[in-house]
């Protein structure tokens, strides 16, 4: 499995226990494989190992906000040859694609070029959401937003198809009646497209995270046991389905 890291912050890099403001460098980013001047690396050069055997990653940090940057000056003088932005993750990943059964793209929290390109890679995509008013709302434009201008970009050549596209609600309360309401309200609108189990919030995942943990790994004894068994059968009740899904269309053509 091949886990990228878009977000410029990191958090996913450091969680596979590669820092972004000590241990990656310039051009050890998605960015050096998909960079448009001469100093672009192929994308095996990038690849690193973790701590979990046979999961590799592609680590985050600042860099990657070049692309936000230069990208606008490629689209107005291309070189020839030249790739457009929304197709670059795809081919990088075209070269090491055989060599893993899975590639995970963990998207930054807004719509740039980064993420229409991460789109465009994609063959599955699925969206967080916290089951509240203001988080709902914000996803609603979000998804607004995205669809008009995928839709510019598919007009450009670029792949918008989906194998399939899941909500998951996340930091989930049981026993929050707006948060149950807002959940309701979501299965009410967007169907079976909505994960059938959500995360539940948990000072264990919080807690665990604090170690750079997950909680396949972190000790149990730290916690208290309803606490623990709680969420770990919530994670893999989520991961169950998401790993059904992706079982499914293991033999598309």
């Amino acid at each position: 499995m091949l886990a990228i890291d878009l977000d410029p912050q990191a958090s996913l890099s450091a969680l596979f226990g590669h820092q972004p403001e000590l241990d990656v460098g310039d051009g050890e980013t998605i960015y050096g494989a998909i960079r448009y001047d001469e100093s672009r690396r192929h994308i095996s050069e990038i690849v690193r190992e973790t701590y979990t055997p046979g999961l590799h990653c592609v680590p985050g940090n600042l860099e990657l906000m070049e692309f936000e940057h230069t990208t606008p000056k490629a689209l107005v003088d291309r070189p020839d040859g030249t790739s457009m932005f929304f197709s670059r993750i795809g081919e990088s990943l075209a070269d090491i694609e055989s060599a893993y059964d899975i590639v995970i793209i963990d998207c930054p929290p807004q719509l740039g070029f980064l993420t229409l390109s991460a789109l465009c890679a994609a063959t599955a995509v699925l969206i967080t959401v916290h089951p509240q008013m203001l988080d709902v709302m914000s996803m609603s434009q979000f998804l607004t937003m995205t669809g008009d201008l995928l839709a510019v970009v598919e007009n450009a050549g670029g792949s918008t198809e989906y194998d399939w596209m899941r909500y998951l609600v996340t930091r989930y309360e049981p026993n929050d009646g707006p948060q149950s309401q807002m959940a309701g309200f979501m299965r009410s609108i967007f169907g079976q497209r909505v994960l059938e189990h959500p995360m539940l919030k948990s000072t264990a995942v919080s807690d665990a995270g604090l170690t750079k943990q997950t909680l396949y790994e972190v000790e149990k004894s730290a916690f208290t046991r309803g606490t623990y068994d709680r969420a770990l059968e919530s994670l893999t009740q989520v991961n169950g389905e998401i790993e059904g899904l992706i079982r499914s269309v293991w033999g598309r053509k």
